[in-house]
């Protein structure tokens, strides 16, 4: 466990301006509060915070970073309070620690919905100070490592998934690169054990076979770069078995046909050597097609700069060289935390982590926690392709985005009126995958809103969530307007006049808002007119349930007051309509559409709607005027409304009409034949 002054010690040596009595007295009074418990390993539970700490000061942060880690659970695992830390140790600690804190009461659930919840607080939390998941990433870290001590195998399994879904990604989104492969690794070891043992147990292997490899390779490589006169620092690895696996899974291939099982960093003065010593490396060896990326021009999102090249190096092995300043090499290994170092924070993080801006768009525009965990794992898990503004603004995308994604990530407003784009100057369509280097010009129009079908082929998350936002609210609103007129109905058919004030009163006895939230449920089919009639009049409700009248001359009473009829096919309880395209009327042969939400629509055979449905048959009902009401059909048809059609007329129906026809009648027989007899 690390001692008080070492602990001020390193904290010292990269900052000496660093409050060395704040951090004095976050230690003793950590120590003081968590007293005598422990963890499931059996160590004093003041071992885990110090840790935490200990963490960070190898990322070199600032000491108010080390206060909060000292202080991280005593507000979630002792009687402290957030206004005790800000009185003791003032407002930006407590501020920190409380971020922390809340983060940490949602940490370990189960429930898919809570770990969802979780991620949107923690993304909220990171918007306001990314030192809270700096101090949240130290504090995953050292649980993962103690991970092994919890008995419940299945917990251990939950965690590490949680783990490789979350906090393993947002470590690589700010650059944190060693803490994502340790957490990956460590996540790794616990979800597919066997998989990560077979892997170390092949690199053993070519270790021993081939001796010290890496650095024989790493002194030949410094050898070549010296004779072309390059001071290069060099230095060689074998990459993690989690690295290694998922690229395996990816790509489809075995552990022998990888190419790059050892990656060499080399670290020069300048941004001229990097592409001097790419030079030198690429006429002394083979280059692998294909494996050049320049990071240098076109940084990664989290701020990564770097030469990345693929080559057949020295004793014929398949490596990858990785080119780099010392600056770069800072922010690769240390991330985010290299901005301190380099007291460039401010000047850098609005750029370099605009990808943090979009999920908290995403964050306003999503219905409910899952969905946006769900958008934010597309975001965070795909590479990235690099496109162009016609002005040359570089906009960043995942592979096999779109045009329709580009036009959200430019602007959410251009995505939704987007109807075209150029891509390269020639009108491609907008399912298009774009790749790097395109440039591509968005086609808008005041008069386009985001179309149902983009759903099908975007691949970011803000576009999903912008189009499914838009396609709620445009349901809602027909729901809304189809509720509202159903029950106008109801209240003319009982003699009642109708209020928007009447619906009001009633709408928090169906845990409704307000009035349209209940005749958003009566058009959506989940709550029925008369329901809300009978609560608005109780009265009358009453009164109706009292005066017992025979079912048949009931229903004979009401065919014969507004003259509807019964229909046989029909599911019971489903809602009927009577499509206003074709009118059916009595008489005419018909067949039932099912749309999700609204019940069933009644069209004739003959209508020409129905050929939008005939990719679709498993919508179709098999359905005919009831017999019984074959005199209220006469009526009809002698008012002139309309003549029934004749055997010819139902001959010439369009043939996919009579073939679903066909269909859903032998799908009607089937379910009948199902039915038990009584």
């Amino acid at each position: 466990m690390i001692r008080q002054f070492e602990l001020v010690e390193r904290v010292k040596a990269y900052d000496p301006g660093a409050d060395e009595d704040a951090i004095n007295r976050a230690y003793v009074f950590s120590m003081k509060v968590h007293g005598a418990q422990k963890r499931a390993s059996g160590d004093s539970y003041f071992s885990h915070p110090l840790e935490v700490a200990g963490i960070l000061t190898q990322y070199k942060l600032d000491g108010a970073s080390i206060v909060t880690a000292l202080l991280h659970d005593t507000v979630e695992d002792t009687l402290t309070t957030v206004p005790e830390i800000e009185r003791l140790f003032g407002p930006e600690i407590a501020r920190l620690v409380d971020g922390v804190t809340k983060l940490s009461r949602l940490e370990l659930q189960s429930d898919q919905t809570k770990q969802a919840e979780n991620f949107r607080k923690l993304l909220i939390a990171m918007s306001e100070d990314l030192r809270v998941l700096l101090v949240k990433l130290a504090d995953r870290l050292h649980n993962m490592r103690t991970l092994h001590h919890i008995p419940d195998a299945e917990k251990r399994v939950r965690i590490a998934r949680e783990t490789m879904d979350i906090y393993a990604p947002l470590a690589e989104r700010i650059g944190m690169r060693a803490i994502q492969d340790e957490l990956e690794d460590l996540a790794f070891a616990q979800i597919n054990p066997e998989a990560r043992a077979s892997l170390i147990a092949r690199l053993n292997f070519l270790r021993e076979r081939g001796g010290d490899l890496v650095t024989r390779i790493t002194d030949q490589l410094k050898r070549v770069l010296s004779e072309a006169s390059i001071d290069a620092w060099v230095s060689g690895r074998e990459k993690s078995a989690y690295s290694m696996w998922r690229k395996m899974q990816r790509k489809n291939v075995g552990f022998e046909q990888l190419s790059d099982v050892m990656a060499f960093r080399v670290v020069v003065a300048n941004i001229e050597d990097c592409y001097r010593a790419l030079g030198v490396i690429h006429s002394r060896y083979s280059v692998v097609p294909g494996r050049f990326k320049d990071y240098i021009s076109t940084p990664k999102p989290n701020g990564y700069r770097s030469l990345h090249t693929g080559v057949y190096g020295p004793e014929q092995q398949r490596i990858e060289a990785q080119i780099r300043t010392r600056e770069m090499h800072d922010v690769a290994e240390l991330g985010v935390a290299a901005h301190w170092q380099y007291k460039q924070g401010a000047s850098t993080e609005g750029k370099q982590y605009r990808w943090l801006r979009e999920l908290l768009d995403i964050l306003e525009h999503t219905s409910n926690p899952e969905e946006f965990l769900e958008h934010t794992k597309l975001e965070m898990f795909q590479d990235k392709v690099f496109c162009f503004t016609p002005r040359g603004d570089l906009i960043e995308l995942p592979r096999g985005a779109t045009p329709v994604d580009f036009a959200y990530a430019v602007h959410s407003e251009i995505g939704d009126h987007c109807v075209g784009a150029k891509i390269n100057g020639r009108m491609m369509p907008l399912r298009t995958a774009l790749s790097n280097g395109d440039q591509v010009e968005v086609v808008t129009s005041k008069a386009q809103t985001p179309s149902p079908t983009w759903e099908r082929f975007v691949v970011t998350g803000k576009a999903r969530a912008r189009i499914r936002r838009f396609i709620r609210t445009q349901q809602r609103a027909q729901f809304i307007s189809l509720g509202r007129a159903m029950v106008q109905k109801a209240f003319k058919k009982d003699g009642h006049d109708f209020t928007d004030k009447a619906i009001d009163g009633v709408a928090k006895a169906f845990k409704s808002q307000d009035a349209d939230d209940l005749y958003a449920q009566v058009g959506a089919g989940l709550l029925g007119e008369r329901e809300v009639l009978d609560t608005v009049f109780p009265e009358t409700a009453a009164t109706k349930s009292a005066k017992v009248v025979p079912l048949v001359r009931r229903r004979a009473k009401e065919k014969e007051k507004d003259g509807t009829v019964a229909i046989r096919g029909l599911i019971p309880g489903m809602a009927v309509h009577y499509a206003g395209c074709c009118h059916p009327l009595v008489g005419d042969r018909i067949v039932g559409i099912v749309t999700t939400g609204k019940g069933v629509t009644i069209h004739t055979i003959d209508c020409d709607t129905l050929e939008s449905f005939a990719e679709q048959p498993e919508r179709w009902l098999d359905v005919s005027w009831d017999a019984d009401t074959a005199t209220a059909g006469d009526a009809h048809r002698h008012r002139g409304a309309r003549r029934a059609p004749s055997d010819e007329h139902h001959r010439r129906a369009p043939r996919h009409a009579r073939d679903q026809l066909g269909r859903a009648g032998a799908r009607l027989s089937a379910r009948m034949a199902r039915r038990p007899t009584s």
